[in-house]
């Protein structure tokens, strides 16, 4: 299975759906899913009840849902537009670079 080309923490915009157009930051990424988490994209209502042993309040609360990959794209830090990533071989790394204006974008960490 190849790697997503979307990672923790990158902005990215929504294509389609509800919330088209609307960027945010990626919260979660599910690689084996194809599905990212985006803060404050696809909210949805969720019914919490109240623990007895803890002081949690129950009701309904709004949290994110997970959305298809192939429906966001990489804002690019440099234009500034959504875009397709590409790759580069610089030596030893690869680096993830942006199709419209070629900069390299910034990727996670290997731990």
């Amino acid at each position: 299975m190849a790697g997503l080309n979307i990672h923790r923490n990158d902005k990215v915009q929504v294509l389609t759906g509800a919330d088209a157009g609307k960027q945010g930051r990626v919260l979660r990424v599910f690689p084996d899913k194809d599905r990212v988490l985006v803060e404050h994209i696809r909210m949805v209502k969720k019914t919490v009840s109240s623990k007895s042993g803890k002081n949690t309040k129950g009701g309904i609360a709004e949290q994110e849902s997970p959305m298809h990959v192939s429906n966001v794209a990489l804002v690019c830090s440099n234009c500034g537009k959504p875009t397709r990533v590409g790759y580069k071989v610089e030596g030893d790394s690869k680096i993830r670079v942006c199709r419209k204006c070629g900069s390299a974008q910034p990727t996670k960490a290997k731990k």
